[in-house]
């Protein structure tokens, strides 16, 4: 190629970029011109479903604009989340998500969308740790107990899961694995029938949501024997990790973030960074977040884009040892 034309080609790439890069921040600048939607992939009522409404309130006061929130719910997440990766890259639909989304590469065959490459990561928002707790009438008094028990019956004792591929289900499949025990599945049609089933005594464990199971360790009719988390919870922090308590490196928080679609202006995704770490540090949040038994967790874009990526390899490796599939 002669040399001018080449220089002439350089021009014309770099006047396309400065174009591109003073119309993205333009845009930012005029946005949000309207409402925005954040689309939660879950029923209303439901743990992530609560954190994004808090969340939404804040950002809408800030941004001076209504974030709705618009429960688009089934399969596992992949309704609404389908619903998001093709909609419009301008800002004015969002996605947020949890632990499945992580999850549902491995476990079904086909997705009708690329996890990775159909979203634009914003921010990771928070983690929340499952707990495990077993049936007060259980002779196990914390984890190590609870192996030992485990081992000295094996596939004998039953734990509860709101269905196979659930988030729950991997996380005591995940305990099996790196405990070198058996606990036995018992699938139920949710969370809320698997939590039923241990308080009747049916069964002897689940790991829980924080915020479900706590009123029943208080109560006396659960005990908890650790949180499913890296670090001990803020609202809990009598309670120590199932990793210290004799898993190391066992760990099983679901992950809450804000995601976009993929082609989002950068400008306007950095704004909406800023907006979600605004909110999320807001005392008043904090509190809500700590009452829940949520931990407020922040990252930038690029961290919460490596953090998906890792949490697919973790996870796929537990569904394909169980040999886990959904059509």
């Amino acid at each position: 190629m002669p040399d001018f034309i080449s220089a002439r080609a350089s021009v014309i790439g770099v006047t396309v970029t400065l174009a591109f890069a003073v119309n993205g921040v333009a845009f930012a600048q005029a946005y949000p011109a309207k409402s925005v939607r954040m689309v939660v992939p879950f029923a209303p009522g439901g743990g992530t479903d609560v954190i994004a409404r808090h969340l939404a309130s804040r950002m809408s006061d800030s941004l001076k604009r209504q974030i709705v929130v618009d429960n688009r719910a089934g399969a596992n997440g992949i309704v609404g989340t389908e619903n998001v990766a093709h909609a419009p890259a301008d800002g004015y639909t969002l996605l947020f998500v949890s632990s499945p989304h992580s999850v549902n590469p491995s476990l079904y065959a086909k997705l009708p969308y690329d996890t990775l490459r159909d979203f634009a990561p914003v921010s990771m928002a928070a983690t929340s740790p499952y707990v495990l707790v077993v049936h007060s009438s259980v002779p196990a008094r914390n984890v190590k107990e609870l192996i030992a028990l485990a081992k000295a019956r094996p596939g004998q004792i039953d734990y509860g899961s709101g269905g196979s591929g659930s988030s729950a289900h991997l996380a005591a499949e995940l305990f099996n694995q790196m405990a070198g025990i058996k606990l036995r599945e018992i699938p139920y049609k949710g969370a809320g029938p698997a939590l039923s089933a241990v308080l009747a005594g049916h069964i002897a464990l689940v790991f829980g949501n924080a915020l479900t199971v706590k009123p029943h360790i208080q109560s006396g009719r659960l005990r908890a024997l650790g949180t499913a988390s890296t670090k001990r919870s803020v609202s809990a922090p009598e309670m120590p990790t199932i990793a210290e308590s004799g898993v190391p490196g066992y760990s099983a928080d679901a992950i809450l973030g804000l995601l976009a679609p993929a082609r989002t202006p950068r400008p306007i995704v950095e704004l909406l960074n800023g907006e979600v770490h605004k909110a999320m540090r807001l005392a008043e949040m904090a509190e809500a977040m700590k009452n829940v038994g949520v931990e407020v967790a922040l990252s930038t874009p690029e961290e919460f884009g490596r953090l998906i990526e890792s949490e697919m390899q973790r996870w796929g490796r537990v569904v394909r040892a169980l040999n886990l599939k959904v059509e």
